[in-house]
């Protein structure tokens, strides 16, 4: 029977993130924005992650004003964002009607579905972003973080995806973020999930390891519904499995996708000036694109890799870089197994590196691993280390209950934070995520419109009303 694959692609988002710190400027995608129309892909990553963020640090963009150019360059292809749970696109909790707002405005603003994914795999730090997304009649992808430990068991994944299901889920992807997902388990675990999931299975890989193709092969073999690619020229390395390898793979047999492979190499052509660009910029390391079995050996994510290289650089310890990989499952076993995706990726991998650099294990600790030893984050998937927790915790208090009901309502005191800045309400929302970037954006857009209207007014040439 046959049985078309859908491609969802991530040359605006995850591919350029994984690639190039996520440094691609909308400048960079109108222009191919109405070939990539005419694909016929599935879907379209766009938004959330780390863009967000990227946009207001690096590129002085309004990410709001990025995504609503998409939707009006791209009017014929759904367009999917990446959300973290209760914690957004930030890197903490927010309140349930800071989530409700945002996941409301994505969707207003042109977003069709959302990912939604939590680092600790905990429903309870999901579904309020769930529900609200569906309420805005947005499409619900609900993610499982991909893992690798003793209590992430085939039967565990597939007992999440219930859950999620049952929670009300459109869509369930396997979100394999560090490319642990070898292809023969990749095979089971989806075959698992057809036996027990109604919902479609969209699984998400990257090619750090170098498996990422054999994975999606095994994996549409189960019967899976949709795979992430990304076009060539930002395909590979620790960013998504190449999209024209697998589409010309596939064509002619009962998986065909459909995809026409003259408009994939037109695009490809495209970007490959674009990634040739950002080489020049120092943007694309070349480590990026090369196979590194770290990835399966310390279960590491090519983003936190560069982040560990980052903070042992600043340290002048960069030698000790295998001691901190060494150390990084050690503490994530301590820490009672959190998959490594952002937040966690971060807080184990920082902790990891104060171990070494100290001497001594957790004689520093920070905050945030406090906060997740402490349940502030969800709950953990296993019971973590108590000999570290009573170290690392002392007479903090350990809660079991959805950290988010610990916060009061948010979103009007941010409003009257950001009161003189506030054009339009997604400004709001802005500020709630990153008020420091945000207060700086602001200032210049104030400053950048004062120019422009006294540069009107101090003009020779007259300026007639229309």
């Amino acid at each position: 029977m046959a049985k078309k694959i859908k491609i969802m692609d991530t040359i605006l988002r995850d591919a350029h993130q994984s690639q190039a710190a996520t440094r691609m400027s909308i400048d960079d995608m109108l222009p191919i924005a109405p070939l990539l129309d005419k694909i016929g892909y599935y879907a379209l990553e766009i938004w959330g992650g780390a863009t967000f963020d990227s946009c207001l640090r690096f590129l002085n963009e309004d990410p709001w004003e990025r995504l609503r150019k998409l939707r009006e360059a791209l009017p014929n292809t759904k367009l999917q964002m990446l959300l973290r749970g209760q914690n957004l696109l930030g890197y903490k909790h927010y309140a349930d009607d800071v989530v409700d707002k945002f996941c409301e405005l994505s969707i207003k603003n042109g977003i069709d579905i959302i990912r939604i994914f939590d680092a600790l795999n905990d429903p309870r730090n999901i579904k309020r972003a769930l529900e609200a997304t569906k309420k805005a009649g947005g499409i619900v992808e609900a993610a499982i973080s991909y893992t690798v430990s003793e209590v992430h068991t085939r039967d565990y994944f597939v007992k999440l995806a219930k859950e999620y299901e049952n929670m009300g889920a459109d869509i369930i992807c396997i979100k394999d973020m560090a490319n642990l997902l070898l292809p023969y388990e990749a095979y089971e675990l989806v075959k698992a999930l057809k036996d027990k999931i109604e919902v479609p299975i969209h699984v998400h890989t990257h090619n750090t390891a170098g498996t990422g193709d054999m994975i999606y092969l095994k994996a549409i073999e189960a019967g899976c519904d949709i795979v992430d690619t990304a076009l060539s020229p930002f395909g590979n390395g620790t960013s998504q499995p190449a999209t024209e390898p697998l589409v010309a793979t596939l064509k002619g047999t009962q998986y065909d996708t459909g995809l026409n492979l003259e408009l994939l190499n037109q695009a490809a052509e495209y970007f490959r000036k674009v990634a040739d660009k950002l080489k020049k910029k120092g943007a694309i390391s070349p480590n990026v694109l090369s196979v590194d079995i770290k990835a399966l050996i310390y279960q590491v994510p090519g983003g936190m890799l560069s982040n560990l290289i980052s903070q042992l650089k600043q340290q002048g310890a960069l030698e000790k870089l295998d001691e901190v990989l060494a150390e990084v499952p050690r503490v994530r076993a301590d820490f009672g197994y959190p998959p490594l995706v952002t937040p966690s990726s971060q807080i184990v991998g920082t902790q990891a590196v104060l171990n070494v650099l100290s001497g001594e294990r957790y004689k520093m600790v920070t905050k945030e691993s406090k906060d997740m030893l402490s349940g502030a984050y969800g709950k953990l998937p296993m019971t973590p280390n108590q000999e570290v927790v009573k170290k690392v915790v002392g007479d903090q208090k350990v809660i079991d209950h959805r950290p988010a009901d610990d916060i009061a309502p948010e979103l009007e005191k941010y409003k009257e934070q950001c009161a003189e800045y506030i054009e339009k309400e997604e400004d709001i929302l802005t500020y709630a995520l990153f008020p420091q970037l945000a207060a700086k954006y602001f200032k210049n857009r104030q400053a950048a419109k004062y120019k422009v209207d006294t540069d009107i007014y101090s003009s020779k040439t007259p300026v007639h009303p229309v």
